[in-house]
């Protein structure tokens, strides 16, 4: 399995996630110009990452530029055909813009930036330390599709608190239900606000996100959390 990373003009997060999945986890990794086209180095076993940052500066609305780059029809068509496509914070955006992910993720509920850790847990149950860094990553829904989301088992990952307790207070940007990562239909999109690229190393005193990446991207189908 092998990796391919997308630079967008005001990535800031794309050599974070380079270097956890070449050099923390060992997989090679194509580094993909925003402007280029050409995935004909990849198949369906491999994944296309958006990775995090201010895509055009989020001058427009957070991701809505990126969603028109000509490498982003070309990963359209690769998650069409069943390739695996993970977007985390802005790549989770862009995700949305581009209709690859139902919902959008909105303006913090108490409107300021928030950079801190968190706790996330899946169908696992045990809750995972994980850095959060943006100003736009309240994850908005109508009911229908939060319904939707829910039954068909697609919210991967909720904020907790360290104790695995889903509650208003471990919800860092006041998300609906407390989502902090989903998956599309078909469980080959998978998009979620927290930054596990920034927990690979044990440099850095937290390895959480080593699981976080292997579960999503690494198992053969995505847990959902409850």
């Amino acid at each position: 399995m092998k990796f391919g990373v997308v630079i967008f003009p005001g990535s800031n997060c794309d050599s974070d996630m380079i270097y956890a999945l070449r050099e923390d986890l060992g997989y090679e990794v194509i580094e993909l110009w925003h402007k280029d086209k050409d995935l004909s180095a990849f198949n369906t076993t491999d994944c296309i990452v958006l990775p995090g940052g201010f895509s055009f500066g989020d001058y427009l609305r957070c991701g809505a530029i990126a969603r028109f780059s000509p490498m982003m029809q070309s990963v359209i068509a690769f998650a069409q055909k069943g390739g695996k496509v993970l977007g985390v914070c802005n790549g989770f955006q862009i995700l949305c813009e581009a209709g690859l992910l139902p919902g959008v993720l909105l303006r913090n509920e108490n409107m300021k930036f928030v950079c801190r850790n968190i706790y996330i847990k899946g169908e696992d149950g045990v809750p995972a330390k994980i850095p959060l860094a943006h100003g736009e990553g309240r994850y908005y829904a109508d009911e229908k599709t939060l319904d939707l989301l829910e039954n068909n088992n697609q919210v991967m990952y909720r904020y907790c608190n360290e104790l695995g307790e889903i509650t208003a207070a471990a919800n860092p940007n006041g998300s609906l239900r407390n989502i902090a990562g989903i998956a599309n239909a078909a469980r080959n999109v998978f998009g979620m606000m927290p930054h596990p690229e920034r927990a690979c190393n044990a440099a850095l005193g937290n390895t959480d996100g080593r699981k976080i990446l292997q579960d999503l991207l690494l198992a053969g189908s995505t847990v959902s959390a409850h």
